[in-house]
């Protein structure tokens, strides 16, 4: 018997891809200077993974 798989694992590496690129996209965006204003950039660093990984959970948690 195997056993069975998790079926969020996909989600979890997915979410921890995403932290590192973020993370590393605010320290280039902040950090390092950048002229875009603020708000493009917490769009970037915060809005469009959040979105991503609330789509990508429910796709993963709605398979069977």
């Amino acid at each position: 018997m195997t056993a069975g798989r998790n079926r969020l694992t996909p989600w979890y590496i997915g979410l921890a891809v995403i932290v590192v690129a973020a993370a590393y996209t605010g320290y280039q965006l902040f950090i390092v200077g950048c002229a875009a204003p603020t708000i493009p950039k917490l769009g970037v660093v915060l809005v469009m993974p959040a979105v991503y990984l609330v789509l990508m959970y429910l796709t993963l948690t709605s398979q069977e």
